[in-house]
C-alpha cells in the first residue's frame, strides 16, 4: 500500500512537471500542512495581526496556477518551487501593508559596508522575482549563484535583513545568537557577495 501511495504521488509530480493544473492543486493539498508550516515560520508577528496564513497560502495557490503551465522545473523539487512562491508572497505582502511606514534612514542604511544601496537592490531583485531562469538577468542570475555559495544561516540573516527588513536584533533572536554575531555574519556575507560578484 505504501508503495502505491509513493507511485500516485510520483504520478502527480510527473503530470506537475508538465504543467497539468489539476496535479498542481493535488499535490498543493498533500503539501499543504509542510506548506503552512512554512509560511508560519516566516510570516513575522506584525504580518500576522494583518493577514491570515489560510489568506496567504490560498493567494500563492492563485499565482502557482497561472505560472505552473510556464515553468521548466527539471530535476528540481515542486514544492521548492512552492515554498519560493511563498517566500515571495510574503515579501510583497509585508512591502503592500506596510509601505507607507517603510523607515527612510533604514533604507539609506540598507548595506553595511557597501557602496550604496546597488547591491541591496540586486540581492533584492535576484530573491523576488519570479524563479524561471528566462525572466532573470545576467546580474541576479550571478547574485543567486553567489548566495548559494553562503552557509544557510548567513542566507537566513540575509533575507531576514534586507528582504523581510527586520532589525540585528531581532534577526539575532530568530537565529538564537547575539546582536553582534549577527552585525558580523552580515557583514562578512555582504562583502563575500561583493567579492563574488567582482570576478
Amino acid at each position: 500500500m505504501e508503495t502505491d501511495g509513493v507511485s500516485n504521488e510520483d504520478s502527480i509530480i510527473e503530470r506537475l512537471r508538465q504543467g497539468d493544473q489539476n496535479a498542481l492543486v493535488a499535490f498543493m493539498e498533500e503539501k499543504r500542512l509542510p506548506l503552512l508550516s512554512f509560511l508560519q515560520k516566516r510570516v513575522g508577528p506584525h504580518l500576522q495581526k494583518k493577514i491570515e496564513i489560510e489568506d496567504i497560502l490560498q493567494e500563492v495557490a492563485v499565482d502557482a496556477l497561472k505560472a505552473v503551465e510556464k515553468v521548466e522545473f527539471g530535476d528540481h523539487d515542486p514544492l521548492n518551487w512552492l515554498f519560493q512562491l511563498c517566500e515571495r508572497k510574503i515579501i510583497d505582502t509585508h512591502r503592500r501593508l506596510f509601505a507607507q511606514k517603510r523607515d527612510a534612514s533604514r533604507e539609506a542604511a540598507m548595506v553595511e559596508g557597501s557602496q550604496g544601496g546597488g547591491l541591496a537592490n540586486l540581492l533584492i531583485a535576484s530573491m523576488t522575482t519570479p524563479s524561471q531562469a528566462f525572466s532573470r538577468d545576467q546580474k541576479q542570475l550571478a547574485m543567486l549563484a553567489a548566495l548559494e555559495t553562503l552557509p544557510e544561516e548567513q542566507r537566513e540573516a540575509l533575507r531576514l535583513r534586507y528582504l523581510v527588513g527586520l532589525p540585528s536584533k531581532e534577526i539575532a533572536e530568530r537565529l538564537g545568537k547575539s546582536d553582534g554575531a549577527v552585525r558580523v555574519m552580515l557583514s562578512r556575507g555582504i562583502s563575500r557577495l561583493q567579492s563574488l560578484l567582482a570576478e
